[in-house]
């Protein structure tokens, strides 16, 4: 989870004279994940916790409902991809350092880094090269 092009902490970190050249935000969440991947918390408590928080936020009580039921019927991966309030929340919250967006959504960025770690480790052997994945808005082959 990084917030600066690969380019600037690649040639940050070629330097160690440059280290403290990398924007804040960018240390500023590698120590939030470093935090929210050592947390061991209770799924029901964080749930309920992420209930209030979106209650306050005027999430649709549809959305809130669906993922309070079938929150542990599907996986991770799926919910962020899903269309609910989760990835809107997730990504407004990493991209303006919201803390209290993210400490409520921990439980779930814990469990989607697991996952996505996992899921790279099951495929990484089939690719000899490294390859880029794009994140974001989709495009058909005639545009890209």
């Amino acid at each position: 989870m990084s917030f600066v092009p690969k380019r600037c902490t690649s040639d940050a970190a070629s330097n160690e004279q440059n280290l403290n050249q990398l924007p804040p935000t960018y240390m500023y969440s590698v120590i939030f994940k470093d935090i929210i991947l050592e947390i061991n918390d209770d799924d029901a408590k964080s749930i309920k916790a992420l209930e209030t928080y979106c209650k306050k936020q005027h999430i649709p009580d549809a959305e809130i409902n669906e993922l309070k039921s079938k929150y542990h019927q599907k996986s991770p991966v799926w919910w962020y991809t899903c269309e609910i309030f989760l990835c809107g929340m997730l990504n407004r919250g990493l991209r303006s350092l919201d803390m209290e967006a993210m400490s409520k959504l921990g439980f779930f960025i814990r469990i989607l880094h697991l996952q996505l770690k996992q899921l790279h480790q099951q495929q990484s052997a089939n690719f000899r090269k490294p390859f880029t994945v794009y994140r974001g808005q989709g495009m058909t082959k005639e545009d890209f």
